[in-house]
Order: structure tokens, then C-alpha cells, then sequence
């Protein structure tokens, strides 16, 4: 996975239904394309880490715009797997 697809992901948009704010997931996947960015330039100065993201909770939408969050949710575990991945190469030195 690369930033590209990080600024590339659309998610299916919910209103009658529960969602994540939008306005949230967006700015939470602008630090995860920022930080794969720096690990595309091999240098993290500030990386957001694999446990961040598990940690990562948004406010539930209803009947208003948000994101459908299994779909959220399944992107950010493979979001979860590639920064692990960063890491494990990092702390070794790679």
C-alpha cells in the first residue's frame, strides 16, 4: 500500500444509516497517507504507528453524511498490516 492509495480510497457514503464523520475518517487517513509518504522517502520523522490506528475511534453519524464503517474499518486493517510491516523494517534497521 502507498500514500497513493491512502488519498485514492473512496468509501460508500451513508445517511439513513450509521457511519463515521466524514470529516474525521479524512483527516485521520491524511496522517496515514502522510506517514507512508515518509516511509516511501525513507525517513518517518513522526510516523503514526500500527497501534495508533487500532486505537483510532470516530463519532458515529446518523441520519447525516458519514462513511460506512465496515468499510472503514476493513481499510484500516490493511492499514494496520503495512504500517506493522514499516515498523518491523525500521526497528531492524532496513
Amino acid at each position: 500500500m502507498l500514500a497513493g492509495d491512502v488519498a485514492a480510497k473512496r468509501f460508500a457514503p451513508t445517511k439513513w444509516r450509521e457511519g463515521y464523520d466524514q470529516g474525521q475518517v479524512d483527516d485521520f487517513l491524511d496522517r496515514v497517507r502522510a506517514t507512508l509518504a515518509a516511509y516511501e522517502r525513507g525517513r518517518p520523522a513522526e510516523p503514526l504507528t500500527a497501534e495508533d490506528v487500532t486505537m483510532s475511534r470516530f463519532r458515529p453519524t446518523r441520519f447525516r453524511d458519514g462513511y460506512d464503517q465496515d468499510e472503514v474499518d476493513d481499510f484500516l486493517d490493511q492499514v494496520v498490516v503495512e504500517l506493522r510491516q514499516h515498523e518491523a523494517r525500521w526497528s531492524s534497521g532496513a
